[in-house]
């Protein structure tokens, strides 16, 4: 089962790769090419529906943004309000 630090390293690549900066909407694109997900992250969300589990993951990324070992907490991304994340 993929993790939030396994989004926030496919987010962190994904904004490598394109000028610096991940929206959502491109996370929530492309993860599926960056990361493996099992049926566990790709199940239905019970509390938003037509959302698979893992989306919660990307946006926990900023939830968790004062914990130690998150990708924000370490220096690796910085939250882009209503946009998405971006290398520092």
């Amino acid at each position: 089962m993929a993790d939030e630090n396994d989004i926030a390293l496919g987010v962190e690549t994904i904004a490598a790769a394109n000028g610096g900066t991940c929206t959502y909407k491109r996370a929530y694109k492309e993860i599926p090419n960056h990361v493996i997900l099992d049926a566990s992250n790709t199940a239905p969300s019970l509390t938003r529906p037509g959302e698979p589990m893992w989306h919660q993951l990307v946006r926990n990324i900023k939830s968790h943004d004062s914990t130690p070992g998150n990708f924000i907490y370490a220096g690796r991304l910085v939250h882009v309000p209503r946009v998405g994340f971006r290398v520092p």
